[in-house]
């Protein structure tokens, strides 16, 4: 069954061109689109908004533009691709700031009561999150307890309400030569076939 699929280049920099994430993310799409599934892409780096400072700033009336973009196209996919390159253990800052403008109360979930937890309001979708790194993939998720995957995956977007929510480390980004990349790529592909 075609999906609607919604990608995130979570990587920051604005030329594309010496990344690994940007290739994979092309493979994906491209056996997405071949598999008959929609997509929609967008890229942190061009999209403009401010950070947030204050509980202010998360009022719906002071959504900015591009983040009203990202919801709109949330609230259409029935899968989301996020996809980002592992900075200090975590995603990059621009990319967190953009998270915690999107899914923020109200939109993500209902606003938590005092006696009322938050409800999930973005339920029906699911997620896989992507994640490159210079380190082996096996390190990270063993010594380090891949512990940035895990907020995202429990705190963000389970608490979103997206399910399931799959994880693809893909390590040792700088050192695996022409044939694992390709490996990866063509594993790419084939996860956009699927649509997951």
């Amino acid at each position: 069954m075609a999906r609607r699929i919604l990608i995130l280049d979570g990587h920051p920099d604005r030329d594309p061109a010496p990344h690994f994430l940007p290739a994979l993310l092309d493979a994906y799409a491209d056996g997405a689109r071949a598999a008959g599934h929609e997509v929609e892409r967008l890229r942190v780096a061009t999209l403009d908004f401010p950070w947030l400072r204050s509980g202010g700033d998360w009022e719906p009336a002071n959504t900015p533009a591009d983040v009203t973009r990202l919801q709109a196209a949330l609230t259409a996919a029935d899968h989301w691709l996020l996809a980002y390159p592992l900075w200090f253990g975590n995603p990059p800052a621009l990319l967190l700031g953009l998270l915690e403008h999107a899914l923020r109360p109200g939109f993500a979930f209902t606003p938590p009561g005092p006696d009322a937890p938050p409800k999930p309001l973005l339920g029906g979708r699911s997620a896989h999150v992507l994640v490159t790194m210079n380190m082996p993939a096996f390190a990270y998720r063993w010594y380090f307890g891949a512990h940035s995957v895990k907020t995202l995956r429990r705190h963000l977007l389970g608490t979103a309400g997206f399910r399931p929510v799959r994880t693809t480390l893909v390590g040792s980004v700088l050192t695996i030569g022409n044939g694992g990349r390709e490996r990866w790529l063509q594993r790419l592909r084939a996860m956009g076939t699927e649509g997951r």
